[in-house]
């Protein structure tokens, strides 16, 4: 009896992982030749380093079951869309208005879809993560074989950010799936997206809030951000449209005149009849939303793949917006 209840207190015991073991797995030490042979990193300073990273489980764990593929949007949305993360939106906003008004001159970003984006993300900063980033990559890229693609490129753009910057790797903290700072930028996002806002030097997107919302903006412009264009409109669906042409995923090519002789068009506003758009679905609670997405809907997507996360992103902003003037 006492043996069965051991076992199955070692069952129940939570799965840790002792550093070290990535300096034996084939797949990290794949990555630390390549690393040292493209691009001339000391490899005695790489295995010293991934002896420090650590397994994961409960990394594991969290990227199987992402809100965006396990929640329907009337669940999805409450989690952004609150009296709270208003309220802290329209005070982040007040708070670093000179540098959100200059920066949407700048780049031609609008501060809202900034201030929203920021919101999301880190409820203004307030919870940027906690895991170390290379523990999170490293996991992911080794031991996540759905992704290890992705993730390896990730890792190995942190290594390359860490040696620009001149920064410890493993100080640099983040979500369980690396993502960084104010704006959770992949480290990808950072080398190629971040922008030195103050001139200082270092890209710093953890605590200095005129990086991190530069850095949010010019992601979007170079992403092809229309500014003041609308996102997304309300869409009236006749029994005739074809559904599969719902939620495609892909880029707004039909335009409006298409759309509507397919039999979707928006319930209300003007918009020019050649303007693309994509047909959107979004589940509530009875019933089915129908919207359009147009060509700054597939841009919030370039920072999230969801349409669930565009929409609750756009419609944050928009709420942010209109209690500032109220």
């Amino acid at each position: 009896m006492k043996m069965w209840l051991i076992i199955f207190a070692v069952l129940l015991t939570p799965i840790t992982h002792a550093a070290g073991e990535y300096t034996q797995h084939p797949l990290a030490l794949a990555f630390i030749d390549k690393m040292v042979e493209q691009h001339h990193f000391n490899r005695k300073q790489l295995l010293t380093l991934f002896a420090k990273a650590e397994k994961k489980q409960s990394i594991l764990e969290a990227i199987a079951r992402p809100a965006e593929k396990t929640k329907p949007w009337h669940e999805y949305r409450k989690i952004f869309i609150t009296n709270e993360r208003i309220t802290q939106g329209v005070q982040f906003w007040q708070e670093n208005q000179a540098i959100l008004s200059e920066v949407e001159r700048k780049y031609q970003v609008n501060a809202k879809m900034v201030v929203a984006i920021i919101g999301v993300e880190t409820g203004y900063g307030r919870n940027t993560g906690k895991h170390r980033v290379l523990d999170a990559l490293a996991t992911l890229a080794f031991d996540y074989p759905p992704r290890a693609e992705f993730f390896t490129k990730e890792l190995e753009a942190l290594l390359l950010l860490s040696k620009q910057q001149k920064q410890d790797p493993l100080s640099l903290t983040g979500s369980y799936a690396g993502a960084m700072g104010y704006g959770q930028f992949m480290p990808s996002s950072v080398r190629n997206f971040a922008v030195d806002y103050n001139g200082d030097g270092i890209i710093d997107i953890w605590k200095n809030k005129g990086d991190a919302i530069a850095s949010v903006a010019n992601y979007f412009k170079e992403h092809g951000w229309q500014h003041r264009a609308p996102a997304f409109t309300r869409a009236n669906k006749t029994a005739t449209f074809n559904e599969e042409l719902l939620n495609t995923k892909a880029k707004p090519s039909r335009t409006l005149n298409e759309l509507r002789t397919l039999g979707i068009s928006p319930i209300s506003g003007s918009f020019p009849g050649n303007m693309p758009a994509e047909a959107l679905s979004y589940q509530q609670e009875n019933s089915i939303e129908y919207w359009l997405g147009f060509s700054n809907y597939y841009v919030i997507t370039r920072y999230n793949r969801s349409q669930m996360y565009a929409l609750a992103a756009w419609q944050l902003g928009e709420a942010i917006e209109q209690a500032r003037k109220n």
